[in-house]
């Protein structure tokens, strides 16, 4: 026999299974917000954006991207701060090495790395790539 679940049933499901463990990591770069930049909460919150639409985007037909789109209000997301630049490109290399998924979304015109996000991951698959970086404050 074929079972189909309900939409309201495969959210249940998901939610109470691995997908309740994923975690969109975003990684923003804390120099922005402090002299000499000073960048407004705004444009940085909007590099933070920014990231994370690109890397699930890019990712959009992974299933844990999937997945954790679906969790709607549940999404669990966590804002880290990268020191500056060079922090957050040597992340941005480590992270190609182990191929974890990832975007960096660059500013224009300046051209500069602000931030990166990783598509949605089981928080045990990358944590340990990214433990050495504090949480944004």
């Amino acid at each position: 026999s074929h079972l189909t679940a309900t939409p309201g049933a495969r959210t249940a499901m998901a939610a109470s299974g691995a997908a309740a463990a994923l975690v969109q990591y975003v990684v923003l770069r804390g120099d922005l917000a402090r002299p000499p930049r000073s960048w407004p909460l705004g444009a940085v919150v909007a590099q933070g954006c920014h990231a994370a639409l690109a890397a699930s985007h890019t990712h959009r037909e992974h299933p844990d991207t999937r997945a954790y789109l679906e969790l709607g209000g549940a999404m669990r997301t966590v804002v880290l701060e990268a020191p500056d630049e060079a922090a957050l490109t040597a992340l941005a290399e480590t992270l190609k090495h182990h191929s974890i998924d990832h975007e960096v979304w660059t500013e224009q015109p300046e051209n500069t790395a602000t931030c990166l996000a990783l598509r949605p991951y089981p928080k045990d698959q990358v944590h340990q790539h990214l433990k050495k970086f504090k949480l944004l404050k």
